[in-house]
């Protein structure tokens, strides 16, 4: 009778790959952050979120994002306009921050469903279910909750001017995890498999 073969840890790869891209999070704040009509503000971050998903797959992908918010929380000024600090995660952005975690996970599982070559759209798809749809879902009735100004109905609408920005994200991440992972197959575990080791296959 097969056995399941156990679940390998993070390697040394592993981890220099969730370390890159948490920094490529925090790279993706230093342009700053815009507040249009609302108390939630619009970053680049979100970008390297989606890009943490499609590219390292759900675990390494939520395990950058954890990475770079466990910087924030101990006081790293790490956010788009400098925030850092456990206020933060008790801010109107709370559910948003705690969205990224749990999107970066969905667009890594969503991705791993597929075997290469993967198209474009399904990036796309695993980018707007996860880099929008979940995040979105966390963070409007928490911020809603936490502003006590509107209901969630009423701070749903208004997000919707953070949609345009989204989108263009969607685009290029999609974009370049789709040319990373024609460039590199084996990048990705598939149906939820440990990713490999270095060394484990040439090339």
């Amino acid at each position: 009778m097969p056995t399941k073969s156990p679940r390998r840890g993070l390697t040394a790869v592993d981890l220099s790959l969730i370390a890159s891209f948490a920094a490529l999070i925090a790279a993706l704040g230093l342009p700053g952050a815009l507040t249009v009509g609302g108390t939630v503000p619009i970053t680049l971050q979100t970008l390297g979120v989606m890009l943490a998903g499609s590219v390292l797959g759900w675990r390494r992908g939520m395990l950058a994002v954890i990475t770079f918010l466990a910087l924030v929380a101990v006081g790293l000024p790490l956010l788009a306009g400098g925030r850092g600090g456990i206020a933060v995660f008790v801010g109107p952005s709370a559910g948003y921050l705690i969205g990224w975690i749990i999107g970066a996970g969905v667009i890594g599982w969503i991705i791993e469903r597929r075997r290469p070559p993967i198209p474009t759209w399904w990036f796309a798809l695993a980018n707007v279910t996860g880099g929008i749809a979940v995040i979105y879902a966390i963070g409007i009735p928490v911020q809603a909750f936490i502003t006590q100004t509107s209901g969630v109905v009423a701070t749903a609408v208004a997000a919707v001017v953070y949609l345009p920005g989204d989108a263009v994200k969607v685009v290029i991440a999609s974009l370049v995890a789709a040319g990373v992972h024609r460039a590199y197959p084996q990048l990705l575990p598939r149906s939820g498999q440990p990713s490999h080791r270095a060394g484990d296959q040439d090339g």
